[in-house]
């Protein structure tokens, strides 16, 4: 899906797009409220409270966008749906795809789960 990557630095930007048009929901005021530090991250992802964040923790945290961008719940982010309201559709299997992709990266002693050196590192 070629598409998709021209989309996803927009669906990763898409808080802070929001935040200047004004237009922030509070789903993702929640998601993202009171975190400062990489160390605030780390706790609000890590469901089980083993200080690791798996992948389905990962993607669950990393989704909120895309959930508060697909108005109709369909699972498909339309043209309509996407900033700008141009662009291929992306689904959701797609974009949670993409960050299993991330994820993978961003893993880099490759156990399975990113702990906050992982999770604070620039993006590779």
């Amino acid at each position: 899906m070629p598409g998709m990557f021209r989309i996803l630095p927009l669906l990763l930007l898409w808080p802070a797009l929001a935040t200047v048009a004004g237009a922030q929901d509070a789903a993702s005021e929640a998601q993202t409220g009171g975190v400062a530090a990489t160390g605030d991250y780390l706790a609000r992802m890590d469901l089980d409270g083993d200080r690791r964040i798996s992948l389905a923790e990962y993607q669950a945290w990393m989704s909120y966008a895309f959930d508060g961008m697909d108005r109709n719940g369909d699972g498909v982010l339309s043209a309509a749906e996407l900033p700008g309201g141009k662009g291929r559709p992306i689904t959701r299997q797609a974009h949670l795809d993409t960050l299993a992709a991330r994820f993978s990266r961003q893993d880099a002693n490759r156990d399975g789960y990113l702990d906050a050196k992982e999770l604070a590192a620039p993006p590779r």
